[in-house]
């Protein structure tokens, strides 16, 4: 059973109780665990329900925006209720360990289940599903055989065929980060330059909309998350997308830029051992392709096999850490605005 609450605070975030005793009125000193989700996907209640079924640990869940779940730890401090924190992004996860907002933790399951790329090195956080930054081609536009890499995006044919999420979006400022680490600075800002003089229209606040642009020919081609296409094909946003989406090509870079969601112990966490036990189920292969299923992300190995995804499901992923990408955010974010990306 899951009940929902709305708390009244600029931050917009839901809370809902998950598990059989919060709703059988056992004692209050029932064991439990408190998450702040940057996630905001119902379908993850299936796998909290599932976790608290199996283990009997209640779930109390806040969801909110990842910025404002950040700000929200800041502010409460040493009186914060977080046990562990879920966040999208491997800036924004980095960022929250390096403000010090959550705490290590290794453990032997842990370190089996995450591969060492997606984890960080001081047990801070580990990634629980990957998702792939894609290229989306209308190909009455743009020849495809001609778009393979990011790289080509900067490349003169293109001229006034690209389209671009905002510069705000962390998945393009962590793919500007996964090009410094792989081209270097230099490299990285003659792309930026290249590809921005190729950018005709205005910058999009989120990649549905801009695969809508691709899609109806007011641009030829531009850059998303892999899921997106897969929820579009899938009706998710009705019929209108989903035929839509049936117009673009995807392409998958080799290799292909990998970013993650993931989960941390909350630095102030009351409820350590009930933390670590959710963490290390969600991280386990159950939990992560729980996680990733009805998503359309990937899980932490292996593909997702929903047939949405059957003709862009595998990919080969690039040598960039998520801990890389972190550290590189500050610098991705600048060149960005430098090279006038709005």
């Amino acid at each position: 059973m899951v009940l929902s609450a709305r708390i009244s605070s600029s931050m917009l975030a839901s809370i809902f109780f998950i598990g059989g005793m919060f709703a059988q009125g056992r004692s209050s000193t029932a064991r439990e665990v408190r998450v702040y989700s940057g996630r905001h996907y119902n379908t993850d209640k299936k796998v909290f329900k599932e976790f608290a079924e199996k283990t009997g640990i209640r779930i109390r869940l806040i969801e909110a925006e990842g910025i404002s779940l950040i700000e929200k730890l800041k502010r409460e401090g040493k009186n914060s209720n977080a046990d562990l924190i879920l966040l999208v992004d491997a800036a924004r996860i980095n960022n929250a360990a390096k403000a010090g907002l959550l705490k290590s933790y290794r453990s032997t399951k842990l370190d089996k289940n995450v591969p060492e790329q997606y984890r960080d090195p001081q047990g801070r956080w580990y990634a629980l599903t990957r998702r792939v930054r894609v290229l989306v081609v209308n190909p009455s536009e743009v020849n495809v055989n001609e778009v393979k890499t990011y790289s080509d995006l900067a490349k003169p044919f293109l001229k006034g065929k690209v389209c671009l999420r905002k510069r705000n979006s962390p998945y393009n400022q962590s793919l500007v980060a996964d090009q410094l680490v792989l081209r270097g600075e230099a490299a990285t800002r003659r792309w930026l330059d290249g590809m921005i003089s190729n950018v005709s229209q205005p910058y999009f606040p989120g990649d549905i909309g801009l695969t809508r642009a691709v899609a109806q020919g007011l641009c030829g081609v531009g850059i998303v998350n892999h899921y997106y296409i897969a929820r579009m094909l899938a009706g998710v946003n009705g019929s209108k997308d989903k035929v839509l989406a049936g117009k673009v090509d995807v392409i998958t870079p080799d290799p292909a830029h990998i970013n993650v969601s993931a989960g941390g112990l909350a630095r102030y966490a009351k409820n350590n051992k009930e933390a670590i036990e959710l963490l290390e189920y969600l991280a386990s292969p159950e939990g992560s392709i729980g996680l990733a299923g009805p998503t359309y992300e990937h899980p932490l190995r292996g593909y997702n096999s929903s047939k949405e995804l059957s003709g862009f499901s595998t990919f080969n992923p690039d040598k960039v850490t998520i801990r890389q990408l972190g550290r590189f955010n500050k610098k991705a974010i600048q060149i960005m605005s430098q090279s006038g990306w709005d």
